[in-house]
């Protein structure tokens, strides 16, 4: 299968450029700015839970490689080291070169700035875990401002869970003791974002609750097992693993909260 291949927007999202707006009828003024020429487009590709083989194959795909590099950025889950494994184990199927970067270091065994390391690579995959100390140690270490310039450079990003909502403005987390809450993001991609939608009860309603009272802007929601691709803001492709997930557009129209599915492309 040749590049153009992995690139092909859905019908969807084909229509909907066709017509100046993303999938969904979502204003494209609402979800993109004014970008100048001659830069590398920015790539994302996020989903609501799962990011699996399916999903880092695409990835893979996405960065026009033959054999890409492939790290795994665990901050959100502390490092953690069974989840690193299931990263290496995803990517095993794969003609990809994987590597993980832990942020919890010591400079005597780190050799390597932040800059070398994911300004070095084809793509990041960013854990599942708690987004809220993720972007607290992002910011106090710099990861952040290297992830932008790895963003402006084409490198491909994206993740599940903390994984997805790390790139939006603003999103929902369970990050806190006792209720979900709202967390402040990178903002690389506009708007907000809330994972796991179908997975975890309380997702749905708080999210609709805050956009709709003004708290939260409109954003994205996604399935466990469904995702979306952004070129810089724009919705390129909407893609699934599983039959029943969806991605869903939440705004205010009219004065109500008003929740559009959008149907996703099945990537294996």
């Amino acid at each position: 299968m040749q590049r153009r291949d992995f690139l092909v927007t859905s019908a969807l999202g084909t229509a909907g450029l066709a017509a100046g707006n993303t999938p969904g009828g979502v204003p494209e003024a609402e979800s993109a700015e004014a970008e100048p020429q001659g830069r590398a487009t920015r790539k994302i590709l996020i989903a609501g839970g799962g990011f699996n083989t399916a999903f880092i194959r695409y990835m893979a795909q996405l960065t026009g490689k033959r054999r890409p590099k492939m790290c795994y950025l665990p901050t959100a889950s502390a490092d953690s080291q069974p989840g690193t494994i299931t990263f290496f184990k995803n990517c095993a199927p794969l003609d990809v070169e994987p590597s993980a970067q832990n942020s919890f270091i010591a400079s005597t065994a780190q050799a390597l700035g932040w800059d070398e390391v994911f300004l070095n690579v084809d793509a990041i995959v960013v854990s599942g875990g708690n987004t809220l100390n993720q972007q607290a140690i992002w910011k106090a270490q710099g990861i952040d401002v290297v992830l932008r310039q790895a963003w402006d450079r084409g490198i491909v990003l994206g993740g599940a869970s903390a994984g997805s909502l790390c790139w939006f403005e603003e999103g929902t987390t369970d990050s806190r003791p006792k209720e979900l809450t709202v967390v402040q993001c990178l903002g690389f991609l506009k708007g907000s974002h809330s994972p796991h939608y179908d997975a975890e009860p309380g997702r749905r309603p708080l999210y609709q609750r805050l956009i709709g009272n003004g708290t939260m802007k409109p954003g994205y929601a996604c399935d466990n097992d469904a995702g979306i691709y952004f070129e810089d803001n724009e919705v390129k492709r909407l893609v699934s693993t599983r039959a029943a997930a969806k991605v869903y557009y939440v705004s205010i129209e009219g004065g109500r909260v008003v929740e559009k599915v959008l149907e996703p492309e099945r990537i294996a």
